[in-house]
């Protein structure tokens, strides 16, 4: 019995050791790191560092840029949250609920955008939004509507709500092939149950789908949020560089404009050290709201 513990912790050890090592490596050293430099005024290419303690962070709350930035991302989370997610619960129910018989077609269609890379999302767009020879302002034209052309990432108000588009197109085929699997587990007992008691298709969305399906719900909105607070300044960085006049600029990008660009590395890592920590308390906050027991029937 002693020979049997001793030889499940050496294999539990076995297989956890080298993923923690990993993790250490590829997360924790990062996490630390960007801390520590934090507190340094560093260029990032040279030996020379010196410690300025807090006067990074002072300067951040001094920063006019920065705040508008931070808006800017949870605009971003806002519009990509509503927009995918309700488009992406439509598709799903449309194709497990309306029996199409091009639904497997449809599911590769619509995750195609998944499997590009952002980068080839964002050039791809780039083109679309082109003020002459885009698709954008050619379908305006082409429907008498050629007063509502204009350049769409050159222009100061219009720039940030148009990365929003991308990015939801981009996103929906993920998120609704897991709601598509979270819907295909609900046991068509329920529904029938819910016919016999009146319950139209509308009714029995609301009463028996949604909750059913909120575990999954609940995943893709943490996970939207998540990659748009850490990951959004790629489509920024391809599309518009965060101009025009730091319209579009969200604290990724301007984290890699002060670090990498402007050579202000102890900067960036105090920038890097704010997304995180927001980044965990609206986690913390969603998670508070989005709290709800468990549905059964």
């Amino acid at each position: 019995m002693v020979q049997s513990k001793k030889q499940k912790y050496v294999f539990l050890a076995f297989c956890l050791v080298p993923t923690f090592i990993l993790f250490s490596i590829f997360t924790l050293y990062p996490l630390f790191s960007g801390l520590y430099f934090s507190f340094f005024e560093w260029s990032g290419s040279s030996s020379n560092r010196e410690f300025i303690g807090l006067s990074n962070y002072e300067r951040l709350f001094q920063d006019k840029i920065f705040p508008r930035t931070i808006l800017h991302d949870y605009f971003l989370v806002v519009t990509k949250v509503i927009g995918i997610m309700i488009l992406a619960i439509f598709f799903a129910v449309a194709l497990t609920q309306l029996k199409i018989k091009e639904a497997p077609f449809y599911r590769v269609v619509f995750f195609f955008p998944n499997i590009m890379s952002v980068v080839v999302i964002g050039i791809l767009w780039t083109f679309i939004y082109n003020p002459s020879l885009g698709l954008v302002n050619s379908g305006l034209e082409f429907m008498g509507l050629g007063e509502w052309a204009r350049p769409w990432l050159g222009d100061e108000n219009w720039a940030l709500p148009s990365l929003v588009l991308p990015s939801i197109w981009a996103g929906i085929g993920l998120f609704m092939l897991l709601l598509i699997g979270g819907i295909s587990n609900v046991s068509k007992s329920y529904y029938e149950a819910a016919e016999i008691d009146g319950a139209n298709e509308w009714q029995q969305f609301w009463k028996v789908t949604l909750p059913l399906i909120w575990p999954q719900i609940k995943i893709s909105i943490l996970y939207i949020v998540i990659t748009t607070l850490n990951g959004s300044f790629i489509i920024v960085q391809i599309m518009t560089g965060g101009g025009p006049n730091n319209s579009t600029h969200v604290m990724g990008s301007y984290l890699y404009q002060q670090a990498f660009v402007q050579y202000n590395f102890g900067y960036g890592a105090t920038i890097g050290v704010v997304i995180l920590i927001l980044s965990l308390i609206t986690v913390l906050i969603l998670q508070f709201l989005m709290k709800r027991e468990k549905v059964q029937y």
